[in-house]
């Protein structure tokens, strides 16, 4: 959820133009992370969670290409991209594991 602040705070000074196109989009990738992992958790079973887990990925894969988009025609520096996405790394490690370890768990269920 911090990283979706940093992402409204880094967007506030984009160009008025962008604001339902690249602000819109990178807000709604970042919003959508969090959201996602919410609610597969409330989900009862594994593989829906596993699929939430996929959509937040897919998220955090979309908000770095926004950010990439977004440092080439100055919107943001170069400090402020690194700033939202040097965390995406580890948390795109952190939902791999997860997803791999609902995955280990449903193959565990099915064989026992």
């Amino acid at each position: 959820m911090e990283r979706a602040r940093t992402i409204y705070r880094l967007t506030v000074c984009f160009p008025g133009e962008e604001r339902f196109g690249l602000v819109s989009q990178m807000r709604r990738a970042a919003v959508s992370i969090p959201s996602s992992l919410a609610e597969g958790a409330a989900r009862s079973s594994n593989n829906a969670f596993r699929n939430f887990l996929s959509v937040a990925r897919s998220s955090l894969s979309e908000r770095g290409t926004q950010l990439d988009l977004s440092e080439q025609p100055g919107f943001m520096t170069k400090h402020s991209r690194s700033e939202a996405a040097r965390p995406m790394t580890r948390a795109d490690k952190m939902l791999y594991a997860l997803h791999r370890s609902k995955s280990v768990r449903a193959i565990t269920s099915v064989r026992s």
